[in-house]
């Protein structure tokens, strides 16, 4: 028998009873080859969209831990349905919540982070030939109470559990052929990558790309597990996600990203003292408000205010505002917030050894007319905040310019067993 594999399916691959018979075939599938299988499920297509609906028309403020309860339910559907499916293939299946399956979180309900994974009954239900399925984005908290990942979160779920039960690889399909150098519903010619690295894939995430969640990134970097990011309809390998040092041929530039969920606050009349930007990003960290770019003004005419602008998620100013509530009165702070911001990146490990990225970047937006409002770096990243309907603009600009269509990437010289 060959090893254990972890399988995760997004909710467009389970969104209706076909889809379900589907997933279950190609798990089946999996089994039937020799691999030990663990499958990890998304709600079903827009369930938790659903889910969250309902809530807001019982309750303006949802409270968070409800609101948890709520919409770990749809991750339990999937899976018991999808066991049905599989039983009826005649294979042995066993679904399990997130606290069944041992997934401890901390206490930060809808977005809590994952701190251990006791994967026992896992290993057992495995050790008696059954495929295990684990409802995604879930856990049960170190008090004891359900806790939600945050959107995306199944892609953790799988990762944490690939770590956990030492698999070979988590394969994560999903709706798309694997990731591109950029969206292509914005740039049609944009090429599908065969291989990423941990730390580009951590930068694209971040900066926009839709395909994997950040934090699953992280873990399958921190942990050593091998992604491998594919279609759910087609068989075709998709995209691999590995160490830096697996890819032989590093590429100047691997792929343009883009967000349109960012909003820009701006904090008017800062004091120009010591400690107080630590003041307010404690209080956003507090608040679990996840901070990108961050820009102060220095005093001018040898005034003593300042002021201090930073972009966070669209759907977090609600949160930010409260956060900082007590050092605006403190202080007499006027805080102002624009969500007409989106942000555009170029990612790419060659451009560590390759002067004039930058430069090439600038001027390309500058051609096009499109108004650089921020900007921030990285050895492999640099982003830059636009006006958010200039985004696709910017988008096939910069794939033009550093010419990323064309054939895929070149593939590595031996596949990678049974996962290329």
């Amino acid at each position: 028998m060959s090893g254990t594999v972890v399988m995760k399916f997004g909710g467009t691959s389970v969104a209706d009873s076909a889809r379900i018979k589907r997933a279950a075939a190609r798990i089946v599938s999996r089994r039937e080859e020799g691999a030990r299988v663990v499958v990890v499920l998304s709600a079903r297509g827009k369930e938790t969209d659903r889910l969250i609906a309902a809530a807001l028309e019982v309750s303006d403020q949802p409270d968070p831990r409800e609101m948890d309860m709520l919409l770990s339910t749809g991750e339990r559907v999937s899976c018991a349905l999808c066991a049905m499916a599989i039983n009826d293939l005649g294979h042995r299946a066993i679904s399990l919540t997130g606290s069944q399956a041992g997934i401890v979180t901390d206490t930060s309900h809808t977005k809590a982070r994952i701190l251990d994974v006791r994967a026992d009954r896992i290993r057992a239900g495995l050790e008696e030939d059954r495929i295990v399925l684990v409802a995604g984005f879930q856990g049960v908290s170190t008090t004891k109470d359900v806790t939600t990942l945050g959107r995306g979160g199944s892609d953790t779920t799988a990762v944490a559990l690939a770590a956990a039960v030492g698999a070979d690889v988590c394969e994560i399909y999903t709706d798309v052929a694997g990731v591109f150098s950029a969206d292509p519903r914005i740039v049609p010619d944009a090429r599908k990558l065969d291989l990423v690295s941990f730390d580009e894939m951590l930068e694209m995430s971040a900066s926009g790309a839709g395909v994997l969640q950040l934090r699953s990134v992280e873990y399958a970097r921190n942990h050593g597990v091998r992604i491998h990011c594919r279609s759910s309809f087609q068989d075709a390998s998709g995209t691999i996600v590995v160490p830096p040092e697996e890819i032989v041929e590093q590429p100047l530039i691997t792929a343009v990203t883009h967000s349109t969920g960012e909003a820009r606050v701006t904090l008017k009349g800062v004091p120009d003292t010591p400690g107080i930007a630590g003041r307010v990003t404690t209080a956003l960290a507090v608040a679990n408000v996840n901070i990108d770019m961050i820009i102060q003004n220095e005093p001018v005419s040898g005034g003593r205010l300042a002021d201090m602008s930073f972009t966070i998620p669209k759907d977090e100013v609600a949160e930010a505002r409260g956060a900082l509530a007590s050092i605006r009165d403190e202080f007499d702070i006027e805080i102002l917030t624009d969500d007409g911001m989106g942000k555009v990146s170029i990612v790419g490990a060659g451009m560590k050894s390759h002067p004039g990225v930058a430069a090439k970047v600038f001027t390309t937006l500058g051609d096009q007319g499109i108004n650089i409002e921020m900007i921030s770096t990285s050895p492999i990243r640099i982003s830059c905040v636009v006006p958010v309907d200039r985004v696709p603009d910017a988008v096939r600009a910069l794939h033009a310019a550093f010419e990323l269509s064309g054939p895929d990437t070149i593939r590595p010289e031996q596949p990678f067993g049974e996962f290329a």
